[in-house]
Parts: structure tokens; C-alpha cells; sequence
């Protein structure tokens, strides 16, 4: 292999690219890469290749005997959600008593928060997350659409209100966003 076979490496990912953190969290995540972990980009992305390793590896195995060419195509768009997801995006404000002060969180940690809400309710395997509308104006009203795996037998109905109020829990706890609505789109039925 040549250094033109090589991905390029994310500007999110401080210089490395989806593939080296994904063997440097085969390793075990050693030797210590300070590089690796002072980066909340890179960070971010591991946490997320964690979670999926986690969430799917029965899936995966499942999935696999049962469906051998949807498997890729699957992996490949749960790839693609990371890569998407650990870019840093709009810088979204956060109120503070002093206006010399500007605070703000990234639209990545909020999309964090989202997602964190959904694998603490259990029945679902969070995909995408979006938050549409202006973000970084303060009370602008914004729209949140998130895809997910609902676990087999449960009800779809009752899953999306329990996740929809899960995520708007979250995130009037740790966000001060005008939350207009959250859509829940299910897109695949995972087997328990």
C-alpha cells in the first residue's frame, strides 16, 4: 500500500483519519496516542466506533449469516453517520450573566447529547441526528430528526414518544435550544 492508498485524513480528526482510530481502538487504545486523546474530535469518534462495536456485535453476527451482501452496505452507512457526526459543526450559545463572556457547545455534543438519550432508553439503536434551523441564534426555532433501529416487538408508536421526550429532556437540561419539534424516523428493525 502507498501513501496514495491512504485515506485522507479529517480535518475534525486533528490530522488522522476514521481507520487509524479505528486501530488504535483495536489496540486497546495503547500505546497512548496523545495526539489521539487530547483531541475532543478524535475522542468523540471513538466513543461512537465504541458504542457501535457495543450496540451491533450481535447484529452484526446476525445479520451477517442472515444477509451477507445487505451487511456491508449497512456498516458502510453506519460509517459514513460517525464520519458525519464528529465533525464539530455550528457553535451553538449558551447563556452567562456576564456578556463579556461567549460560551458555547458544539452542534457535535449536542447531536452527543441526542444520542445518549436514546441508548439510555433502551428499545432502539440510535442512526442519524439533525438539527435543522439556526442553531447558533439564540431562540431560533430548531428542528431535530434522528433515525434509529426499533428492537423487534416493540411498538413503534409508543418507542418514538418515549424517545422524543427522552431527547427533549436532554436537552432542555443541557442546552437552552428552542426545541420546535423532534421527528423520529425508524428505519430498520433490529433482533433482540
Amino acid at each position: 500500500m502507498t501513501d496514495h492508498d491512504l485515506p485522507a485524513p479529517d480535518d475534525e480528526l486533528d490530522g488522522h483519519s476514521i481507520e487509524e482510530l479505528a486501530d488504535y481502538l483495536d489496540r486497546g487504545r495503547a500505546p497512548r496516542d496523545p495526539t489521539i486523546e487530547s483531541s475532543p474530535g478524535c475522542r468523540l469518534a471513538l466513543a461512537n466506533m465504541q458504542r457501535l462495536r457495543e450496540l451491533s456485535a450481535g447484529a452484526l453476527q446476525r445479520r451477517a449469516e442472515a444477509e451477507a451482501d445487505r451487511e456491508t452496505a449497512w456498516i458502510d452507512r453506519l460509517l459514513d453517520t460517525i464520519r458525519a457526526e464528529v465533525r464539530s459543526g455550528r457553535d451553538v450559545p449558551i447563556a452567562h450573566p456576564d456578556p463579556r463572556l461567549r460560551l458555547a457547545m458544539t452542534e457535535a455534543a449536542v447531536r452527543g447529547i441526542v444520542r445518549r438519550a436514546g441508548d439510555a432508553l433502551g428499545g432502539v439503536v440510535m442512526g442519524r441526528c439533525t438539527l435543522e434551523g439556526d442553531v447558533d441564534v439564540p431562540g431560533a426555532p430548531v428542528r431535530v430528526t434522528v433515525t434509529a433501529g426499533l428492537l423487534y416487538g416493540e411498538s413503534a408508536e409508543t418507542t418514538a414518544d418515549r424517545l422524543r421526550a427522552a431527547i427533549g429532556t436532554a436537552l432542555a437540561r443541557h442546552t437552552e435550544l428552542s426545541i420546535e419539534s423532534i421527528d423520529v424516523h425508524f428505519d430498520d428493525v433490529v433482533l433482540p
